[in-house]
């Protein structure tokens, strides 16, 4: 029996197969800690790999920003996007890129592959950004939160591609 027993652990083990690095890694960004946490993004990040940020990014067609799964956008208080009040709860954050300014959309559709999940019935904020050239080029699209006076700035960048969306309190 002892014997059966290690050769069905045996094959157990040898029966796992696990993948490598996805080549466009899961990322998160928040601003607070821990109670005091205001905002999280969770999202794909896809590479350059000598390619145009501008051209990856679907110009004038609603983009799940990132890769794989559109980004998940998690509020922890009721922030404001624009004129529109946005309460605690998870959203898809999709943008809409074109060459002078980015329209940002939360939507009420989550868990969603890419953009095939969204429904402009399902918007429930939207607002235009300019975009703005950094001074580095960026190999993977990131997003990271910064502080502002009346809430906090989600920064966007890939490529030398920069977009600010502002989120008050």
């Amino acid at each position: 029996i002892a014997f059966a027993f290690m050769m069905l652990v045996s094959f157990n083990v040898d029966a796992q197969k696990f993948r490598g690095l996805d080549k466009s890694p899961m990322d998160a960004a928040s601003f607070g800690r821990g109670n005091d946490q205001l905002i999280k993004v969770y999202y794909g990040r896809p590479q350059l790999n000598g390619r145009d940020a501008s051209k990856l990014t679907q110009k004038d067609k609603v983009w799940r920003t990132g890769a794989n799964e559109a980004t998940e956008l998690i509020l922890f208080t009721e922030m404001s996007l624009g004129n529109t009040t946005l309460k605690p709860g998870t959203y898809s954050l999709f943008t809409m890129p074109s060459d002078d300014e980015w329209t940002i959309i939360i939507s009420s559709d989550v868990n969603n592959w890419g953009a095939s999940g969204y429904s402009e019935d399902n918007t429930v904020a939207k607002i235009t950004v300019p975009v703005t050239e950094g001074k580095e080029s960026l190999e993977a699209f990131s997003i990271v939160f910064e502080e502002s006076k009346k809430g906090v700035h989600m920064h966007m960048g890939w490529g030398t591609i920069r977009v600010a969306v502002p989120f008050t309190k």
